[in-house]
């Protein structure tokens, strides 16, 4: 499993993405904008293939093939996939993006443990700030390597679950699904609303429907002709013409506005 989520030296500019249309079939690793540190606690193989691991603490190898390396790798499971319940969204310690993967089919994964580990606990963000960046357009600052600090726009999705202080948010510069604490990146002057973007978060009647394209196949011609086959996995409930979609060949979760890319 390689690296290749993170913005160290800035955010970085992704060359394996779907706009490109060149299939990221590796897992990898960068470091992180901010990494995060937990007590190493005791484990437990998981034995029940069916048994629930959302919000638990994990430990694994991954081995890609037999000509790479075995790497280690620990995070949090933070949601099962109800059109898919085999594919799992989880955050790797020290890592920004968030990966998608059938962790308890896939055979490159061994040895897979749970981490009697303590959750957080994170702090509670104030729930009037959250209301007022959910939807919304932001500029986010992140340091480069001569310290100087490159600004990145960004859409705001979501609350994360489990890790309760952190927020899902992609960038358009590179439509994946991330995760930070946006509220300290604010306290901090390295988050802000873009004054002149024209985004509204929807609000529903009680009762109102909304159409999803959850569920759904969705196919991707690539410049060379070839296509990547995904499946929509989750509807942004503040941007309902937003979605999370999960290609066959990569781990990442692509973030697209499926309304304004028609």
């Amino acid at each position: 499993m390689k690296t290749s989520c993170g913005k160290t030296a800035g955010h970085r500019s992704r060359t394996d993405g779907a706009r490109t249309g060149v299939p990221a079939n590796t897992m990898k690793k960068k470091s992180s904008h901010r990494k995060q540190r937990h007590d190493i606690g005791s484990y437990m193989p998981i034995l029940d293939p069916q048994q629930n691991i959302v919000g638990c603490r994990i430990r694994h190898n991954w081995k890609e093939d037999h000509f790479t390396p075995v790497s280690r790798w620990k995070g949090t499971v933070l949601h099962q996939i109800p059109v898919n319940p085999s594919l799992y969204l989880i955050k790797y310690d020290g890592f920004d993006c968030v990966y998608g993967l059938e962790i308890l089919k896939d055979e490159r994964v061994q040895g897979l443990e749970i981490l009697h580990e303590r959750i957080g606990p994170y702090p509670v963000n104030d729930a009037h700030w959250a209301a007022t960046v959910m939807g919304k357009t932001v500029g986010h600052l992140f340091e480069t390597d001569d310290g100087s600090k490159d600004e990145w726009r960004g859409l705001v999705l979501a609350r994360a679950p489990i890790m309760s202080s952190w927020f899902y948010i992609t960038y358009e510069k590179d439509p994946v699904l991330y995760m930070y604490q946006l509220h300290k990146d604010f306290k901090e002057g390295d988050l802000r609303v873009l004054s002149h973007s024209n985004d509204s978060v929807v609000e529903r009647e009680p009762g109102e429907v909304i159409e999803s394209l959850v569920g759904k196949q969705v196919e991707y011609i690539k410049e060379d002709g070839s296509k990547r086959i995904g499946t929509v996995i989750h509807q942004v409930e503040a941007k309902p013409s937003v979605y999370f979609i999960k290609f066959d060949d990569d781990y990442h979760v692509y973030v697209y506005d499926m309304v304004n890319s028609a």
